[in-house]
């Protein structure tokens, strides 16, 4: 029986991105459904996933490379979001995104960071550089006003806060060097 074509959306609800390699939707779409609901997006070789438990999603799917190195021929790069919403502003963008990584100011208290954001659509809405250097900032202040200050590092940061929209929808991370070197498929830069 032929494996199945995703469904094509971007509205849906999701907390997986995942690159694929050229012509590999079929199979993307075999191993990606034992997790979750698998959505082909507008995006070249782009799918987005709902997924249950994204901590238990990124184990699993670690254990899954593990076992069958070869997966990464389909998959080029995989980012789970702990936090998800839908924006339809920058302002409102802006607004959510901040009340989310305000929370992980004791993750990055004394460290090294910086957020990048992979915009995918919404180009009259959001620009990925500034937004990224208005965040940066932002908590950069915030840190200074609680007496742990951090610095922002490009090169092999302590932390990195990753931001993936797709259209009207941003999926939100937070991860470790240890998350970088544990799960280089996140492909987080």
């Amino acid at each position: 029986m032929p494996a199945m074509i995703p469904e094509k959306t971007t509205e849906s609800a999701w907390n997986v991105v995942v690159t694929i390699a050229e012509n590999a939707f079929r199979d993307a779409h075999r191993l990606l459904s034992r997790w979750g609901r698998v959505m082909r997006t507008s995006f070249y070789n782009v799918l987005a996933v709902q997924v249950k438990d994204p901590h238990l999603f990124l184990t699993e799917f670690a254990a899954a490379v593990a076992n069958a190195p070869h997966l990464l021929n389909i998959i080029s790069r995989v980012v789970p979001a702990h936090h998800t919403f839908h924006f339809l502003t920058r302002e409102e963008f802006e607004q959510k995104v901040r009340d989310i990584v305000l929370k992980w100011l004791p993750e990055l208290a004394g460290a090294s960071f910086h957020v990048r954001i992979r915009r995918r659509g919404g180009k009259r809405v959001l620009s990925p550089r500034a937004t990224e250097r208005f965040l940066d900032e932002m908590l950069l202040r915030a840190l200074e006003a609680q007496g742990t200050p951090g610095r922002i590092n490009f090169d092999d940061p302590d932390r990195i806060i990753q931001i993936e929209t797709i259209n009207d929808r941003a999926g939100v991370s937070l991860w470790s060097r240890e998350h970088r070197l544990n799960y280089p498929f996140l492909g987080i830069d």
